[in-house]
């Protein structure tokens, strides 16, 4: 039985193959700071974007998308700015915030699980 952090790195690595497709590159992953973790860092053409990747299993309670509530919003806002203090050659990028929402599929078995990819997810203003 996996543990809730290497299911979370699972998780983590299909978001990423995700992005990938789609063109974006890996800058970071598991950023940590005193002010929270960043999922994935990765840039979309000219745009620094910061990745929340959530699991559930059902989403009976909402999808992983809706636990990204404002408390977590300011956390992700706070940790992408201690990211930029760290790497000036990012500080003059555009910025956004991205949310990767996986539900369905058992455990950390890929059949059957939806990657709902939500750009732009919230804005940190």
């Amino acid at each position: 039985m996996p543990s809730t952090r290497q299911r979370g790195s699972h998780w983590e690595r299909a978001a990423e193959a995700l992005l990938r497709e789609h063109g974006l590159q890996e800058l970071a992953r598991n950023f940590s700071s005193r002010f929270g973790e960043l999922d994935l860092v990765m840039l979309d053409g000219p745009v620094l974007v910061f990745v929340e990747v959530r699991y559930r299993h059902a989403d009976r309670f909402g999808s992983g998308a809706d636990t990204v509530d404002r408390a977590k919003q300011r956390k992700l806002a706070s940790a992408a700015g201690h990211y930029l203090s760290l790497h000036a050659e990012h500080r003059c990028r555009p910025c956004r915030f991205d949310v990767v929402s996986i539900g369905g599929g058992a455990g950390d078995d890929p059949g059957g699980a939806q990657l709902n990819w939500i750009k732009d997810a919230f804005d940190a203003a």
